[in-house]
């Protein structure tokens, strides 16, 4: 199953590496910009939409390569079955929260877009885009949890404890 969810998961990541690269043209556009008596409309706003995308598209491909932090005081002097069971009680509260979130996260983006709402400044952006981003990386992240808690579950070892491996070399 991982082979055939991590171009989910790496295309998150890619288009949050894009939407930080946008993030430094519009700052670079704004300073540029200053010098020669340019306004650049709404970069600020833009900069904050690109900014929450890159954050939430990155999250799934950041658990694949085992970045999020953790903090595993409890867990690393347990063993054997009892680790086995509070890495599946972890797995399974993670994905309940995080499908919770997303579900959340896609009502907003259905309710903005029903709506018509658009931002107040000075580029009227649909204010269903930038939600879309925080459901599409949430989703991800649901997914790869899910995805973990039945690796776990059929006694594999979650890829956050194998170091230096990514879902590629994962069967």
């Amino acid at each position: 199953m991982r082979r055939k969810l991590f171009p989910l998961y790496r295309g998150c990541g890619v288009l949050a590496a894009l939407f930080l690269v946008g993030i430094a043209v519009l700052l670079l556009a704004q300073i540029v910009g200053r010098l020669f008596g340019i306004l650049v409309p709404s970069a600020n706003e833009l900069a904050g939409f690109s900014m929450a995308a890159a954050t939430f598209l990155a999250l799934a491909d950041t658990l694949g390569s085992g970045g999020h932090i953790r903090v595993s005081l409890l867990i690393q002097r347990l063993g054997g079955r009892a680790r086995r069971a509070v890495e599946l009680w972890c797995l399974a509260v993670g994905t309940l929260l995080i499908g919770y979130f997303a579900a959340y996260a896609i009502v907003m983006v259905w309710e903005s877009y029903d709506f018509g709402d658009v931002s107040p400044g000075l580029l009227p952006v649909p204010l269903w885009i930038p939600p879309l981003a925080m459901a599409v990386g949430l989703l991800g992240m649901a997914m790869a949890l899910l995805e973990e808690l039945v690796q776990v579950w059929r006694g594999g070892v979650p890829v956050y404890e194998r170091s230096g491996e990514t879902f590629t070399a994962m069967e």
